[in-house]
């Protein structure tokens, strides 16, 4: 059976990451894309768990070799999506979830129409603000950049399957799984998955 590629998007500081940590804790059968990129690691991160970190010249290769289902500068770094490593997964029937913006998510859907896509909004620009302060990690002139690179993404809310309000996080996870186990009882997954079931109960 063929896991889902999930695809979820959310302006920096809508809580997407704590979400998807506390997701892959709840739910069994899915994984996170570990992206590869050209920036220099920060303190206590590791080299395939936070990402997989290559050089210029390494990643340009990887695009070269068409490896990446999605890729994009950011800045000055680098950053994109395994295709083999995604497609291995799918096949071990893994679902798999994408960390990414609205171009990544463009870039996929093309490659992979059947991919279900998310995305996660504050409840309010305020309380955006509040969170990016909170987080403690940017300088104001960073973190008003990352207000106007908010609103920009979240225009494109509509071209995505679920929208979901990040007002309370216990509710939002719950939704988000209910999401995932939803697509796993879709008709075609669960006439595979009890073919046996489905044979013995047709047949007497």
């Amino acid at each position: 059976m063929i896991g889902t590629l999930f695809i979820f998007s959310a302006p920096s500081g809508a809580g997407k990451t704590s979400l998807v940590n506390a997701l892959l804790k709840t739910t069994k059968h899915i994984g996170v894309s570990v992206s590869h990129t050209t920036r220099a690691p920060r303190p206590g991160e590791e080299n395939g768990v936070a990402y997989h970190f290559v050089s210029v010249d390494e990643f340009k290769t990887m695009i070269g070799n068409a490896a990446f289902l999605e890729h994009a500068q950011v800045f000055d770094n680098f950053y994109g999506t395994s295709q083999p490593w995604v497609e291995s997964e799918l096949a071990a029937g893994r679902d798999v979830i994408l960390e990414i913006d609205w171009q990544g998510a463009e870039q996929v859907r093309k490659l992979m129409p059947e991919a279900v896509s998310v995305f996660i909004a504050p409840p309010s620009i305020e309380a955006l603000r509040e969170r990016l302060t909170k987080r403690g990690q940017d300088d104001e002139a960073t973190i008003e950049r990352r207000m106007r690179d908010a609103q920009s993404e979240m225009s494109h809310y509509c071209e995505y399957d679920y929208l979901i309000i990040n007002d309370n996080f216990d509710n939002t996870l719950e939704e988000l799984r209910s999401i995932v186990i939803a697509r796993r009882h879709r008709l075609e997954a669960q006439r595979e998955r009890h073919a046996d079931t489905l044979q013995g109960l047709l047949n007497g």
